[in-house]
């Protein structure tokens, strides 16, 4: 099983590695990795892995049977090959600030409205968030996003904790999406910030509310009768 190094350490960039299995269609998987995969609404990381001085563009990585498969541009990796991993850092980085400032805002959204999220899909440019509202006020949410961007201006610390999975579920709102793990999880990678918010969560964060830069509500669409899409963006 690949050891997925971005969970105790959203920063790093790049690491060593040994290619443990190669799949059809230039599926790679490694010893350990800092390529995060495809899951909980936020894209894999892109990157490359490199052998001597060969490169094998990484263009996408997802989970697959307890392992962590990266799909290269091409083939050439043998198992046994010795390669450094290196992701895009600026992709990551603007994923990592998206990913905080979703969940300051829908903290917000909970704590002052009582809007629980159904749906997310985290973006380098825009991330949209899915909800069930009666009747949407778009100057009340633009307040909402106000409040959470006061939030982010307190520089609140983001700090990465794991909990055993049945410590982690008598923490009221902590587990959110606790029906949809499977049982074979022990323990809770769990993600704290400051006062506002602590949840259970495999994504990748920044360290600081301040890293985030500030929340920009972009759009409002109703997509039925109570079901509700917000798109947002940072700046800068």
């Amino acid at each position: 099983m690949t050891r997925a190094l971005y969970l105790q350490d959203s920063y790093l960039k790049a690491c060593s590695a040994k290619v443990t299995l190669v799949l059809e269609g230039n599926g790679i998987a490694l010893d350990q990795t800092v390529f995060y995969p495809t899951g909980g609404g936020q894209p894999c990381d892109t990157g490359r892995l490199i052998r001597g001085g060969e490169e094998f563009p990484v263009v996408s990585v997802a989970k697959a049977g307890g392992e962590i498969i990266h799909r290269t541009a091409k083939a050439g990796l043998q198992a046994g090959d010795e390669v450094q991993c290196a992701i895009d850092w600026e992709r990551r980085y603007r994923l990592m600030r998206m990913h905080t400032a979703g969940h300051v805002l829908s903290a917000i959204m909970y704590k002052e409205a009582g809007i629980l999220i159904t749906g997310n899909q985290l973006g380098v440019d825009k991330t949209r968030f899915d909800f069930s509202m009666e009747n949407f006020d778009r100057a009340a949410f633009e307040l909402l996003v106000d409040e959470a961007n006061r939030q982010i201006a307190r520089n609140l610390p983001v700090e990465i904790s794991f909990l055993p999975r049945d410590e982690a579920m008598k923490i009221e709102g902590a587990v959110k999406l606790a029906s949809a793990l499977p049982p074979e999880i022990k323990e809770l990678r769990m993600v704290r910030i400051g006062d506002l918010d602590y949840q259970a969560d495999g994504g990748t964060h920044v360290r600081n509310t301040g890293e985030i830069g500030k929340i920009v509500f972009l759009s409002a669409e109703n997509k039925g009768r109570s079901n509700r899409r917000i798109t947002y963006g940072l700046e800068p």
